[in-house]
């Protein structure tokens, strides 16, 4: 009977320490495509705020999360050469009278009845023009990065303070790199 009660207890222990986990953010698929003028980059994000930082921006504190991407071609007598990169910044916050949650980026914004719903819009990246078509030569081989991150700088400063060191403050962020060939012409059509 004993060791039902601990194994029981272990078992509540480990389901808590699953919940508490950190916050993370991934990148579950990301392509480059072709536009008409530039390559356009499509991705999804999968986005586990966690339970602090939820609480956070429900009392009004709004959360900055910047997409950053690179894109690089790789020389064999030097480093890496920049060919495009580029950065998209949102602002999540909640309004407690109109009780909405908002998503902004730029002069641009989106209201929201559940921070679900926000984070579900945040989460798909449409059609971000990263390089102008002539940048890139087909059938040569680049290397992409991107990743979303929550910007902790952006944060009031007794926050920032708070955030440092603090485990419920740090959102893991997945840096997805892959490798990307443009086709030719004849191959795109």
């Amino acid at each position: 009977m004993l060791a039902l009660c601990r194994s029981l207890a272990l078992a509540v222990l480990l389901l808590f320490a699953l919940q508490a986990g950190a916050a993370e953010i991934e990148v579950k698929h990301a392509e480059i495509t072709p536009g008409e003028e530039s390559w356009l980059l499509d991705a999804e994000f999968g986005i586990d705020l966690g339970p602090r930082l939820e609480e956070v921006v429900s009392r009004g504190v709004a959360l900055y999360f910047v997409a950053e991407f690179t894109l690089t071609k790789a020389r064999w007598y030097w480093m890496d050469e920049h060919v495009a990169g580029g950065k998209l910044t949102w602002r999540l916050s909640y309004n407690a009278l109109t009780r909405q949650y908002r998503l902004s980026s730029g002069a641009l914004h989106q209201n929201f009845d559940s921070l679900d719903e926000a984070l579900r819009v945040l989460a798909r990246l449409r059609n971000w023009a990263v390089a102008d078509k002539g940048q890139l030569k087909a059938g040569e081989p680049h290397n992409v990065a991107l990743r979303l991150k929550l910007d902790l700088s952006q944060l009031p400063k007794p926050f920032q303070v708070t955030a440092i060191g603090n485990k419920d403050w740090n959102v893991t962020a997945e840096v997805k790199r892959w490798s990307f060939t443009p086709l030719l012409e004849t191959q795109a059509k």
